[in-house]
């Protein structure tokens, strides 16, 4: 008999919220997960509009929000922040909040009290950690306490310089077979769903088939059981580097530039405002703030 920990379902969830539960059905009807970033109520509420079944409110954030060359800087305030400010805009998918470094390193205890914050004070449906190995007894404590994780395994971005760079895993048999077991091991410690990141497509593929749970692929090939692409990237809105998975679906960014040049213009030109982004006011009235401003001027 299995001793493997069952995921627990979220509370009651909210009405249209997606069952937690549905993922395996999803994985089971080979129907594709969709997930992607969000960091504040509009990018949430966007992608609720599109049709996201998860949105992760991503460290990413250090990077493409705040401003930091790595995901390191992200604090738990700041997560606990924008993912409040993305369960705003978000109504029907699932909303995980990203452990940020420092959050369940250091202990099992302070791995619980992170992830209960994020329920509590953020509205998270469930949180994501990176790695396995001393991460597997973090995950068994969090699935313990009520709270749904996401596993992620392979590129893990918080221990990057660890791994040598932003660089593919699992290019060597053995390491390969390593990301296999690590991915096993987190399913057994509990976790709904694995993101694979930067891992060959062959790789994923024999993980997701040998996984119960589904697979959420960035970089990982077309037969994981879902995909997820940074808000940034895909948008064209972050301007460093973009990895060789991102495919870009708007140049966003461009837009906004010369949608703000043209406003500067027209300021420094006196286009901007005209009368129609103006308000009147009653001729009485104005007659009567003319004659208070004239006893000023008079007093004065």
């Amino acid at each position: 008999m299995s001793t493997r920990p069952r995921t627990p379902a979220p509370g009651t969830p909210a009405p249209g919220k997606l069952a937690i539960t549905e993922l395996a059905d999803f994985k089971a009807r080979r129907q594709p997960i969709v997930m992607v970033t969000a960091y504040d109520a509009p990018s949430g509420r966007l992608a609720d509009e599109a049709g996201a079944d998860l949105v992760l409110v991503g460290d990413s954030a250090a990077m493409t929000v705040l401003g930091h060359d790595s995901t390191v800087p992200a604090t738990m305030d700041e997560m606990i922040v924008l993912t409040r400010a993305v369960t705003r805009g978000a109504r029907r998918p699932l909303v995980i909040a990203d452990m940020p470094f420092g959050s369940f390193q250091v202990s099992d205890t302070d791995a619980v009290e992170n992830a209960i914050r994020f329920v509590k004070e953020a509205g998270a449906d469930a949180v994501k950690l990176e790695g396995a190995g001393p991460t597997l007894t973090r995950v068994a404590a969090i699935v313990g306490a009520g709270i749904p994780v996401m596993g992620h395994v392979g590129l893990t971005p918080q221990s990057a310089t660890m791994l040598g760079g932003f660089k593919a895993q699992g290019r060597t048999a053995e390491k390969a077979a390593q990301l296999l077991d690590d991915a096993r091991a987190l399913e057994a410690a509990g976790c709904f769903s694995i993101v694979l990141e930067a891992v060959p497509a062959p790789v994923a593929d024999e993980i997701t088939g040998r996984l119960s749970i589904p697979t959420i692929g960035i970089g990982a090939g077309p037969e994981c059981d879902g995909q997820v692409l940074v808000w940034h990237d895909l948008l064209g809105l972050y301007e460093g580097r973009s990895p060789r998975f991102v495919k870009r679906y708007a140049d966003v960014g461009s837009e906004i530039s010369r949608a703000l040049e043209a406003y500067a213009e027209d300021v420094r030109t006196g286009r901007f405002p005209e009368e129609q982004h103006t308000y009147a006011m009653q001729e009485e009235e104005l007659a009567v703030f003319e004659e208070a401003l004239e006893d000023v001027r008079e007093r004065g």
